[in-house]
């Protein structure tokens, strides 16, 4: 088995991204769709070097098989055994990965990962931004509403109802503040939430809207919430952020295809 051992290692890491890439659209939970293509072929340049490296093993077999018949030599073929039998075990661990991609494939990030962010945003100048589409609600990504909340001078926000999709995450240890349920609900501080992946989900930076006026879902539910802007702190200061959104409805929702914001 050990002969064929970087054989089966190259098709496992070659079958699991291609699992993810080719088979199926989970590569989005961890990289921009744009990276689809070179995920395929690395998936098919991996299946392509293991089915190399394994036809190698068989017929470096056969012919050590095939010189120990014709020299009838019990210490050679100890030899040649013993000269294969050893490798770098470590190198095992490589399936753990493509295994948990092939059978157990991670979440998108979620509350976790959002939280462990130091989300600071640096006053950048005030200027203004292009007018909203005409028509109530809008929909708008966390990252528009953010900007034109905190960056606005013409505060193209007031007075119009916005419609957003994220994921919840709260304060704390995410048990919904200091009125929230043991379940995860309540009415306490909490926060719709959408992860920016410029590259893949190692870089991944959260954007994060205050929502007031209804109780918290559980953390990590998906959520479309509808509702008005509130004005919070002085345009383009550390105060106005997280922007605030007063809610007129919150509604459970499916994870999109894609989970994380559009830039």
């Amino acid at each position: 088995m050990r002969r064929y051992g970087p054989a089966v290692l190259l098709l496992l890491c070659g079958a699991a991204i291609l699992r993810i890439s080719l088979l199926s659209e989970l590569y989005l939970r961890y990289v921009q769709p744009g990276l689809r293509p070179f995920l395929i072929a690395s998936g098919v340049l991996l299946v392509l070097l293991g089915a190399a490296a394994g036809w190698r093993a068989a017929r470096d077999r056969e012919r050590h098989r095939d010189r120990d018949r014709e020299e009838h030599s019990v210490e050679t073929h100890s030899d040649e055994t013993h000269a294969h039998s050893h490798g770098p075990r470590v190198a095992w661990l490589l399936a753990v990965p493509a295994l948990a991609l092939l059978l157990f494939p991670p979440p998108a990030l979620g509350s976790y990962s959002a939280e462990r962010e130091a989300a600071k945003y640096a006053a950048q100048g005030v200027g203004t931004f292009p007018e909203l589409p005409a028509g109530d609600p809008v929909d708008l990504t966390l990252g528009e509403y953010t900007s034109r909340a905190i960056y606005d001078s013409e505060r193209s926000l007031e007075g119009r109802t916005v419609r957003m999709t994220g994921f919840v995450t709260q304060d704390g240890d995410g048990d919904g503040g200091g009125d929230g349920g043991g379940d995860g609900t309540g009415s306490g501080t909490w926060y719709l939430t959408r992860l920016l992946v410029s590259c893949c989900a190692a870089d991944a930076a959260p954007y994060k809207i205050e929502i007031r006026g209804a109780d918290a879902p559980p953390a990590d539910t998906w959520v479309t919430v509808t509702g008005t802007w509130l004005p919070k702190g002085t345009l383009g200061s550390d105060e106005a952020w997280p922007p605030v959104l007063d809610a007129a409805s919150v509604t459970r929702v499916d994870e999109p295809r894609n989970p994380y914001e559009k830039r």
